[in-house]
C-alpha cells in the first residue's frame, strides 16, 4: 500500500486528525484552509510528531506512537515540495537542485524532464512562480526519495501556469512511479491528478 496514515495532533485549541489507508499511488488530501492538511504532511515527513497514531508509507513504519517508534525526518526519504518553493536565495538554480542530491548524475535528465535546463545558472529571484515550483520539484526528485509530498503546488499560479504545472505533476506522477500525496483545497485538481481523494 502507498499510505497508511492515522494521526492526531492538538495544536492549541485546534485538533488535527485524519485516518486513511490508500493503495493508490497518487492520493490527494483535500479540505478547506486551516483544517490541518499541511500539518498532516509535516507529520508524514517527520517535521511534526503526532500525539497519537501511526504513519506508514510503502509498508515502512515511519511513526508508531504506541510502539514509540519514530524515524527521524532526515531518514524518511521524503521528497517534500513546500507551498512556497523555499529555494536558497544565495544559491543558483543548479546548486539549489544539487542541494541534498543523492545522485548528481541525474541532474541533466531531471532538468530536461522539468524543462528547467535553461535556468541552471539563474538566481531564484529571477524565476517566475511556476519556474521556482519546477525547481523545487526537481530538488525533491534529486534527493532520490521513496515518496513525494506536495503542499498546494498550484497555489498562486495564474490559469496558464496552473495548467502547465498540472501537466508537469502528471508527468512526474507517471514517470517516477513514486507514491505521491498532494495537498489541495481544489476538488477538480485533486480528481484530475490523483486516483484517490481523501477529505478532511
Amino acid at each position: 500500500m502507498s499510505f497508511d496514515i492515522d494521526v492526531t495532533l492538538r495544536r492549541g485549541d485546534a485538533l488535527v486528525a485524519t485516518a486513511f489507508v490508500a493503495e493508490e499511488q497518487a492520493v490527494a488530501l483535500v479540505g478547506p484552509s486551516g483544517v490541518g492538511k499541511t500539518s498532516v504532511l509535516d507529520m508524514i515527513a517527520g517535521l511534526l510528531r503526532p500525539d497519537r497514531g501511526h504513519v506508514r508509507v510503502g509498508g515502512r513504519v515511519l511513526t508508531d506512537r504506541a510502539a514509540r517508534a519514530e524515524v527521524p525526518a532526515h531518514h524518511r526519504r521524503a521528497g517534500y515540495v513546500f507551498q512556497d518553493a523555499r529555494l536558497f536565495p544565495h544559491l543558483d538554480v543548479r546548486r539549489n537542485l544539487l542541494y541534498g542530491a543523492k545522485d548528481a548524475a541525474r541532474l541533466a535528465t531531471i532538468a530536461a524532464s522539468l524543462d528547467i535546463a535553461h535556468l541552471l545558472d539563474r538566481w531564484p529571484r529571477a524565476l517566475s512562480g511556476g519556474e521556482a515550483r519546477r525547481v523545487a520539484i526537481g530538488r525533491a526528485l534529486l534527493s532520490d526519495p521513496d515518496f513525494l509530498l506536495l503542499d498546494e503546488p498550484l497555489s498562486s499560479l495564474d490559469v496558464l501556469r496552473r495548467e502547465e504545472a498540472m501537466r508537469l505533476i502528471e508527468r512526474v506522477r507517471d514517470d517516477s512511479g513514486l507514491p505521491l500525496l498532494l495537498v489541495t483545497h481544489d476538488e477538480r485538481e485533486a480528481e484530475r491528478l490523483c486516483a484517490r481523494v481523501v477529505r478532511m
